[in-house]
């Protein structure tokens, strides 16, 4: 009886201790102590070097065109996240400047735009439709602002993978943060 009343309580505690594990399991933490950001990536995906543009990208080993970018740009000093627009405006401009440019045969669509503010920092979550010739792919990004620069964390993928990559991408978007 005793034995099994032990079996018992080891299991139980075992189980407790699952629940307090970070939720972030499958995930390794990118931190630019530098720039002033963080976040989680996919466990598999390697940091690619890059001598232009974006601060930081990673991709899959596999389906290499799954990926996670950050980049940074100025933003005029003393300017919140708010005062650029609200998430529909703010996702409209990103849209037209940074997912899809002009002349890079990209056409994005912003499906969705919401707020969330974590301690004193404003985040904006956005999700596009984007093409790209006769490919469709699915991209979430989230932008803040901190220090007189603008941030946005990009994380792309066909939208062939986009159930299966949804919940991994919306964790490593909604992982960023910036300080």
């Amino acid at each position: 009886m005793l034995k099994r009343t032990v079996v018992m309580l080891m299991v139980v505690i075992s189980l407790s201790l699952q629940g307090c594990v970070s939720g972030a399991t499958g995930f390794k933490s990118f931190v630019d102590s530098f720039d002033g950001y963080q976040f989680l990536y996919p466990n598999g995906w390697l940091q690619v070097q890059v001598s232009d543009g974006p601060d930081v990208v990673f991709h899959d080993i596999i389906e290499q065109t799954e990926n996670v970018s950050v980049v940074i740009n100025p933003v005029t000093t003393g300017k919140s996240l708010k005062d650029l627009g609200d998430p529909g405006q703010v996702g409209y401009k990103l849209s037209k400047s940074a997912i899809a440019p002009p002349n890079s045969g990209r056409e994005a669509e912003l499906v969705n735009a919401e707020m969330r503010e974590i301690g004193d920092k404003t985040y904006y979550l956005l999700e596009y439709a984007v093409k790209v010739g006769d490919q469709a792919r699915h991209s979430l990004a989230s932008v803040a602002v901190n220090r007189g620069k603008l941030y946005t964390i990009n994380a792309s993928t066909t939208e062939g993978r986009w159930e299966k990559m949804k919940d991994m991408l919306e964790k490593t978007v909604r992982s960023f943060s910036v300080y």
